[in-house]
């Protein structure tokens, strides 16, 4: 079978398809036995009882999720207001070494610190960007170092 056999049998698939049997008059039958047969009394059987515990036990469940949530919440808000914003502040402000070769750098790098420390404002408590900024703070001073080596 090539390609084209094989799209001319599957545009014959989007045809419509009747039915060999008529559904709806079995549906039909079958609601109308499940009428007459339904109990008018629910009487306490063992299963009514073990859907009452299953309605307890996801309330209970319901309840001690909102309570945790609730308890990390208030956690958060007690959480020392303190965060490592003070130290970034007293970074070095832009410098521009006369070697035109670390020029280029000493500007990433800078670049690099400003937009970790916005980071830092709308995250403040990240771990993650408090390393990335330790590093580039790092990194210029090793800069400066090299530039001041160099002459």
């Amino acid at each position: 079978m090539n390609e084209f056999e094989w799209r001319r049998q599957m545009r014959e698939l989007r045809q419509p398809l009747t039915p060999q049997r008529d559904l709806w008059a079995s549906l039909a039958a079958a609601l109308d036995d499940a009428e007459r047969t339904d109990a008018p009394t629910i009487q306490a059987s063992p299963m009514h009882r073990s859907g009452h515990r299953q309605r307890w036990l996801v309330v209970a469940s319901l309840a001690a999720s909102v309570l945790l949530a609730a308890g990390i919440g208030w956690h958060r808000l007690q959480m020392p207001t303190s965060t490592p914003i003070a130290r970034v502040s007293t970074a070095p402000a832009s410098w521009k070494p006369a070697d035109p070769r670390l020029a280029g750098a000493a500007i990433e790098l800078d670049a690099a610190r400003m937009e970790l420390q916005l980071a830092i404002q709308q995250a403040p408590h990240s771990p993650a960007l408090q390393r990335l900024l330790d590093r580039t703070e790092l990194q210029q001073t090793q800069l400066r170092q090299l530039a001041n080596q160099a002459g």
